[in-house]
């Protein structure tokens, strides 16, 4: 008997991978989070699956439910939204079927931060300009670790994914501005690759007043940065045809007539 916890991707089922769907397709138990991941995902589980939603259920229910799967020898898809190693909550249930000697294996997912890029079509990391993304989230009822407030991750300018943010928007202003500048672009992408997908863009000046005309409180990802906007930027090394890289050998630039002359 073993758990797989399975990323089932952003919300288009197309994006859930094929591992992810042989697994639901496969297991007779399948635990999914009913409030986040797709019906058509779950569709997929056989007709005499053991189909559950854990939305409702705390971890020790979650952890009731695996234990009778194995007490059964069945396996379980224990279904997340996303990739279920961000902001998954997974980590508590790994820990206890460490301690239940239960067996499990990790399924990657396509995140909503690669997803809300991919919708806007902007790179989150562009030479010279941005080289780093930070995936965090704004405090809320969750504290966040020393060092790690926003005002504090600010100071780096870097490209910022904001999980669980939508409905602290304010607070992401009133701490980023400082670093990051009014004008900073901003981009709010809603359920990412979801039917329903909504898209708002503007800058840390307006962005709040933007999202509360849309009335997006929920299932919302938050990028922050000059990457969003930027047209003028350095190409990368990769395709230069001066650099040498392990797939092919860099050729010397050739000097125009003018140039040789100048020498």
């Amino acid at each position: 008997m073993r758990v797989y916890i399975i990323g089932a991707g952003p919300g288009d089922p197309k994006l859930l991978t094929l591992r992810g769907a042989e697994l639901i397709s496969s297991c007779p138990v399948v635990l999914y989070t009913g409030s986040l991941v797709p019906k058509e995902v779950i569709a997929r589980a056989r007709a005499d699956a053991k189909v559950m939603d854990s939305s409702g259920m705390t971890l020790e229910q979650i952890v009731e439910v695996i234990v009778a799967a194995r007490d059964a020898d069945q396996d379980v898809a224990r279904v997340h939204t996303g990739d279920p190693m961000i902001f998954g909550s997974t980590a508590e249930q790994m820990r206890r079927l460490t301690e239940l000697g239960i067996g499990y294996e990790i399924i990657p997912g396509v995140s909503s931060f690669t997803a809300a890029a991919a919708a806007l079509g902007r790179e989150l990391t562009l030479p010279e300009l941005s080289q780093t993304v930070i995936l965090t989230r704004a405090e809320g009822r969750t504290s966040m670790p020393e060092g790690e407030k926003l005002e504090a991750l600010a100071k780096h300018q870097a490209t910022l994914a904001l999980f669980l943010s939508i409905t602290l928007l304010k607070d992401v202003v009133r701490d980023l501005t400082p670093s990051y500048g009014a004008d900073c672009p901003v981009a709010v992408v809603h359920k990412a690759s979801w039917p329903d997908q909504v898209i708002v863009t503007g800058t840390l000046a307006d962005i709040a007043d933007k999202v509360r005309a849309a009335k997006l409180n929920s299932t919302s990802m938050v990028l922050v940065g000059r990457v969003l906007t930027a047209t003028e930027f350095a190409n990368s090394k990769l395709y230069d045809p001066e650099f040498t890289h392990r797939f092919r050998k860099g050729e010397p630039a050739v000097k125009t007539q003018g140039e040789m002359r100048a020498d």
